[in-house]
């Protein structure tokens, strides 16, 4: 369901109590970005961002082809990079996610409170 139909649906205080859950389950910028320039190579940013099999993916032809003229380091360099291009967009979707799933938990919670004393 879309987020602003279900964000529609919530009381005042439910909605700070979404604000306040995406708070604290989002993904920090600023690690991201800095796993991205210290590890990137190696897909630092993309096991932190829950993206582990194109995480493994780079960490693997970093380190098995990096003894072929460095290809492995050229190869996920140009990964890297695009990828911090990408980053904003997968913080964005991560905070949407988690806005959804509260907002559902809460609408599900308050209809079986509701059910239950009917």
């Amino acid at each position: 369901m879309n987020n602003k139909i279900l964000f529609n649906q919530l009381t005042n205080e439910e909605k700070l109590l979404v604000n306040s859950e995406i708070e604290k389950r989002r993904k920090n910028p600023v690690i991201a970005y800095l796993l991205w320039f210290l590890l990137g190579f190696m897909g630092g940013h993309r096991y932190y961002m829950g993206k582990t099999g194109s995480a493994v993916a780079m960490t693997l032809i970093f380190w098995l082809l990096v003894w072929i003229f460095g290809l492995g380091a050229i190869i996920t360099g140009i990964w890297a990079i695009v990828d911090v291009f990408l980053i904003s967009g997968w913080l964005k979707d991560d905070q949407e996610k988690i806005e959804n799933k509260v907002a559902q938990d809460i609408i599900y919670s308050r209809n079986t409170i509701n059910t239950s004393q009917n």
